[in-house]
C-alpha cells in the first residue's frame, strides 16, 4: 500500500472534496469543483478541477490587471466570451489569460457538464475588473474592497 503523501491529491479526494459554489453577481453562474493545489500546499499557484453544469456559467465576466490565469477543457462543450467575442471550445483547448488580461467568462453550451482544470498565480496584490458590472475588486492579501466605477475620483496631476 502507498504511504500518504501531503504532495499527492487522489482521484477519489478530488470528487469527495468538491465544493458547489456560484458567483453572487452572475445568476447562470454555477460550479462545482476541488482547488487541487491548495490539497498540496502549494500558495504561489493555484490549480482547481471544475464542472460546469449545461446552460450555466462558470463566474462572472471579469479581468485581471496582475494574476494570469488559464483553463484547459477536459470534456465538453462551451462558449468562451473573451475581450467581447464569443468562441466556441471543447475537449483539448487551452486558453490563456496574460496580464493584464482581457475579460473573460465560459458558458457550457452542451448537453453535459462542462470539465476543465483552471489556474493561475495568487498573488499578495490583484485588481480585478466587471466590466459590464462596471466594478473593480482590490485584493491585498485576505483584504477585499469592491468599488463601483462611478465612485472613481480623478487623481492627479502627478
Amino acid at each position: 500500500m502507498d504511504k500518504p503523501s501531503l504532495n499527492i491529491v487522489r482521484a477519489a479526494d478530488i470528487a469527495a472534496h468538491a465544493q458547489e459554489f456560484s458567483h453572487p453577481w452572475n445568476p447562470q453562474s454555477l460550479m462545482r469543483g476541488t482547488q487541487l493545489a491548495r490539497g498540496v500546499g502549494l500558495k504561489r499557484t493555484g490549480v482547481n478541477f471544475m464542472r460546469v453544469p449545461p446552460g450555466k456559467e462558470s463566474f462572472v465576466y471579469h479581468s485581471h490587471r496582475y494574476e494570469e490565469e488559464w483553463i484547459y477543457v477536459l470534456s465538453g462543450s462551451a462558449t468562451a466570451r473573451i475581450d467581447g467575442t464569443e468562441y466556441p471550445v471543447g475537449p483539448g483547448d487551452f486558453i490563456g489569460f496574460p496580464t493584464p488580461s482581457v475579460a473573460h467568462l465560459l458558458r457550457n453550451t452542451g448537453s453535459e457538464d462542462l470539465v476543465y482544470l483552471a489556474g493561475g498565480e495568487n498573488r499578495e496584490f490583484e485588481i480585478a475588473e466587471f466590466p459590464t458590472l462596471r466594478r473593480r475588486m482590490v485584493r491585498t492579501g485576505d483584504q477585499v474592497a469592491i468599488y463601483d466605477d462611478a465612485d472613481a475620483k480623478a487623481f492627479g496631476p502627478l
